[in-house]
């Protein structure tokens, strides 16, 4: 028992994530003062989000369009732009930081493979199970095409959301408000949900969670993606929207 317990608590015990000066100085408008990096970080995020579902960098109907290699969908484009290039601009260049503090970097690997692994072999029997539940069939299961290519668009898509929402959003908030930040961010990642099987929708409190936790453990948002894409993938495949 002492050992396990000396194992919960390697694997429990995250890095810490001191603010630096920027990210505590305020902005004061209409005798509010109001946390400058953390208020950019939830109005971009929010604004990208809202882009996206308007689907305004995209012409109607071609949003399943390929681009060229691989079968990169105009979606998966717009998606990397959006939810990747926008934000990591916002810290290079208006916040003047670094990517690494908002976890775009390998981090704790070692750690981050480990747990990734663990929490896998939990899901895919999970996954496996939901794949033939009639709602998860029709939602995922209405259009095949490669398995390649279905990776390809679910990395380019699921790498930069991951990275606007456990990243860029989740460690400015961390820096002000400390781990509440892991519960404000499934606000938008539950609302980004609406309209897939409700089962999926009630399990984003739970899977929304455990990325966040895994994001904060490791301090890289590379091994909650991976696990989003592998995910993904499953699902796909089991219920049979992609081809070998």
């Amino acid at each position: 028992m002492e050992r396990l317990g000396g194992i919960y608590e390697r694997a429990t015990a995250g890095p810490e994530y001191p603010p630096d000066p920027a990210d505590l100085a305020d902005v004061r408008i209409f005798g509010l003062d109001l946390p400058r990096r953390a208020s950019v970080a939830v109005l971009a995020s929010t604004a990208l989000i809202v882009l996206d579902q308007l689907g305004w960098l995209l012409p109607s109907g071609l949003a399943s369009t390929p681009v060229g290699f691989a079968g990169l969908r105009a979606v998966t484009a717009a998606r990397f732009v959006l939810f990747l290039v926008v934000p990591l601009l916002v810290v290079l260049v208006g916040f003047r930081d670094r990517a690494a503090r908002y976890a775009l970097q390998l981090g704790d690997w070692r750690w981050g493979a480990g747990l990734l692994l663990a929490g896998l072999a939990v899901m895919t029997p999970i996954i496996l199970w939901l794949s033939g539940l009639e709602s998860f069939r029709g939602y995922y299961g209405g259009e095949s095409g490669p398995l390649a290519e279905r990776v390809l668009n679910g990395l380019g898509e699921l790498i930069p959301a991951e990275f606007l929402l456990r990243g860029f959003l989740l460690f400015a908030l961390w820096r002000r408000v400390g781990p509440l930040a892991l519960v404000l961010v499934q606000v938008p990642f539950v609302l980004t949900h609406i309209g897939k099987p409700d089962v999926e929708l009630w399990s984003t409190f739970v899977g929304g969670s455990i990325f966040a936790w895994l994001d904060w453990r490791t301090g890289s948002i590379l091994w909650s993606a991976l696990g989003h894409v592998y995910v993904l993938t499953l699902m796909v495949v089991a219920v049979g929207g992609a081809s070998i």
